[in-house]
């Protein structure tokens, strides 16, 4: 899978896999620590594998302080350097709710699918599985984030999700549009249960779309559009979505 990518250069490498030690090692670790932006070296090396593991998770800032021998705010400091230096964005939750309680915590996605893999030590990502998921995930909502900020659409892009576990991946404003990014050709009706929860929940949501692998654009008898990855991006680049 082709990564969102601020490096394009890496993708026609011969070895991209040098290419992106490279980087890692002069970028992310010895120009920031260059520039003072970090103190220790060791321990911002630290939290970059700590990011890239938990790609589009939950953040929880002591968590990860404690992974990487840093205190809670150091390790929110280090987030914010990432998302000044343009390598990650925020994705928070959608906290309005009309029944049931929601995750509040927010999530954050690194810009660099390539480098992600690389500082986890993923290796090549194999179609099906759940690491694929999470990079297919990483692209739809860079998609969007890049959408509404090139195209000055002034909604905030959030995520959904209820503390049992069921959630939609994506929220673009005060529920304008709810998406669900899954990585296969199948969705069953146990992959629409996320969206079909939050119409249970937040009944004026306008419009629910699963960007998929599906070959062609399908739409289910109570409204869900399933839309394959490039007619996604085709429409969401023509305001067809937004």
């Amino acid at each position: 899978m082709a990564a969102t990518c601020p490096i394009f250069w890496l993708l026609a490498s011969e070895r991209p896999d040098w290419r992106l030690d490279s980087y890692v090692a002069d970028y992310l670790k010895e120009e920031i620590a260059a520039e003072g932006l970090v103190r220790t070296l060791p321990a911002f090396s630290d939290f970059l594998t700590q990011v890239a593991l938990g790609d589009g998770e939950f953040i929880n800032f002591a968590h990860i302080g404690r992974e990487c021998g840093v205190s809670p705010y150091i390790a929110k400091i280090y987030f914010e350097i990432m998302e000044g230096a343009l390598l990650g964005r925020w994705s928070p939750a959608y906290r309005k709710r009309i029944k049931r309680r929601v995750i509040q915590a927010p999530k954050f996605y690194c810009a660099d699918v390539g480098v992600v893999n690389r500082l986890a030590q993923r290796g090549d990502l194999k179609s099906q599985s759940a690491l694929y998921g999470k990079a297919f995930e990483n692209w739809v909502f860079h998609e969007l984030s890049a959408y509404l900020s090139y195209r000055r659409v002034a909604l905030p892009l959030t995520y959904w999700r209820l503390p049992s576990g069921v959630e939609a991946d994506f929220a673009a404003g005060d529920m304008q549009l709810a998406i669900d990014a899954k990585a296969t050709e199948f969705i069953s009706g146990k992959r629409l249960k996320g969206l079909r929860t939050l119409a249970e929940e937040h009944p004026r949501v306008q419009r629910r779309v699963v960007v998929s692998l599906t070959p062609l654009r399908q739409r289910t008898a109570d409204g869900i559009d399933n839309l394959p990855a490039a007619r996604f991006a085709h429409m969401l680049w023509q305001g067809e979505l937004i």
